[in-house]
């Protein structure tokens, strides 16, 4: 008998996106432990990067279209075990919403201050170093 790991699944890939000084934050209807707010996510298909991950799960989770500008990062997450990866994007078209209604309930655009009341423990440093220089305090 053989026991997967939490690595043996695929990497999840976040899409941090930013727009009028706010990062886009979905609520997860379930929550993943602590956490309920995250950032636009979901796992790697097969057949694409981190970067069209992110991409196309912004698109089905929150009706938002995108384009990814850069890979800000990528780790281990130490409350999940899973691979991550977090990945710049831009706003091409659309309004952000709940557009899958069996995963998500709520979207939200969160100013930097803001993000501690979401998220229960510290992002990645990465991460939290390119909000800190693309959103204003």
């Amino acid at each position: 008998m053989t026991t997967r790991t939490t690595t043996d699944k695929p990497g999840i890939s976040a899409a941090i996106i930013v727009a009028d000084g706010k990062v886009l934050m979905v609520r997860r209807r379930v929550s993943e432990g602590e956490l309920s707010w995250q950032f636009p996510a979901g796992g790697i298909e097969a057949d694409e990067t981190p970067e069209e991950a992110a991409v196309r799960e912004t698109l089905e989770e929150t009706g938002l279209k995108v384009e990814a500008t850069a890979l800000i990062g990528q780790r281990v997450h130490p409350k999940t075990g899973r691979e991550m990866s977090y990945t710049a994007c831009r706003v091409i078209d659309g309004e952000a919403h709940v557009a899958d209604a069996d995963e998500l309930d709520a979207v939200a655009w969160a100013a930097l201050g803001e993000i501690p009341d979401l998220v229960p423990y510290p992002l990645f440093d990465r991460v939290q170093a390119y909000l800190d220089e693309v959103l204003p305090r």
